[in-house]
């Protein structure tokens, strides 16, 4: 089965995170778009400042230093134009209180970075293809 390409932002301030994700999306046939933001500061300057992107799918990480993962999700989903982008929650707390938070907000999805790296490849594997597949998301 074939699927749609997409436009992401990883939203990560771990490097090796960013390696082994841009590993594994590499591994997709399709020419998928992904725009990096190292924290939530750098993301809302690229969704609101002169570059302008409009993602499909926000991946993001809670834990992060200046403008954290709850603070970006609290601003992206008060905005009238964005708050309809699903935003996946990829990270390493399993922190409670921090789960309802993001469901609260309006979250699609919560997903515990797993330090296996086949269950992590299984994990983004499945977000990027439900997303692709979902029309919502796909915009067709």
């Amino acid at each position: 089965m074939t699927r749609n390409t997409i436009h992401i932002l990883l939203i990560e301030d771990d490097q090796i995170e960013i390696l082994k994700f841009r590993r594994v999306m590499s591994e997709f046939d399709d020419e998928d778009k992904i725009d990096f933001a190292e924290n939530g500061e750098e993301a809302i300057d690229l969704l609101f400042g002169p570059k302008k992107i409009t993602p499909e799918l926000i991946l993001l990480d809670l834990n992060m230093p200046l403008f954290n993962g709850k603070e970006f999700l609290t601003r992206i989903k008060a905005d009238e134009n964005l708050k309809y982008i699903p935003v996946v929650i990829l990270t390493t707390s399993e922190n409670l209180s921090d789960i309802k938070y993001c469901y609260e907000q309006g979250i699609a999805g919560y997903f515990v970075k797993p330090l296996d790296y086949n269950a992590y490849v299984e994990i983004i594997h499945n977000i990027i293809r439900y997303w692709t597949l979902n029309q919502f998301a796909s915009g067709r």
